[in-house]
């Protein structure tokens, strides 16, 4: 039976460790998963994370582990918590919105990734990393595209970066009040849309991005 943590989960695709599997037969011990969220919110920073698996352990979470999509938001927090005790390392990096704006989101995406491989205790040997971009690094890179739906370490990096977004989003609402963002985390929502044009932009908002651009450049 599917696992009733997932959305729609019974043709939900598992990820799977053979990526790391092969990597580790190869001698590369630290294999690190890496993944991002916030490119696309008005809002907000970019998220990045990185988890190095244990190799060969076999942890109950890897069980019901996803792309942090298919998820719940409850799910998400409970995998999240599980990762952090059963695997070699963990870190979370962060491009801030006005970094999305001076450098471009591409860039800031960057950033955040560089961010979360240095906070780990020790640099990787290899890292694997969702999407297309393998980004430069002193190890060896293979970017994945859909990464984080296929491979058990990207999948559970799209996860850290998702809960640790959400919660900074959430604690962001109680600072800059009328935008929703405990609810809307920063995306461009129809009621996020009306407060942008009730208040005008807070300091969190990409002013580079058009729905808040509009309402910041001079006429």
């Amino acid at each position: 039976m599917a696992s009733p943590q997932l959305l729609g989960a019974r043709k939900a695709v598992r990820p799977s460790v053979a990526r790391e599997l092969r990597l580790w037969r190869e001698g590369y011990r630290a294999v690190a998963g890496l993944d991002e969220v916030g490119r696309g919110p008005l809002a907000g920073p970019v998220t990045a994370g990185a988890v190095v698996l244990r190799p060969y352990a076999r942890p109950a979470w890897l069980a019901d582990v996803r792309d942090s999509k298919q998820l719940t938001a409850v799910s998400r927090r409970r995998i999240a918590a599980a990762i952090k005790t059963a695997v070699t390392d963990w870190a979370v990096g962060w491009a801030s919105a006005w970094e999305v704006d001076d450098a471009g989101v591409v860039e800031a995406t960057r950033r955040a990734m560089r961010r979360a491989l240095a906070a780990l205790a020790e640099p990787p040997s290899f890292v694997l990393v969702d999407g297309t971009d393998a980004l430069p690094l002193d190890c060896p890179v293979e970017a994945i595209v859909r990464g984080d739906v296929q491979v058990t370490s990207i999948a559970a990096a799209s996860v850290l970066a998702k809960v640790a977004r959400d919660a900074w989003m959430e604690r962001a609402d109680t600072r800059f009040r009328g935008y929703g963002f405990a609810s809307n985390k920063g995306y461009g929502t129809a009621a996020h849309l009306a407060a942008l044009e009730r208040h005008g932009p807070c300091s969190q908002h990409r002013a580079s991005f058009a729905p808040v651009r509009r309402l910041v450049a001079p006429p």
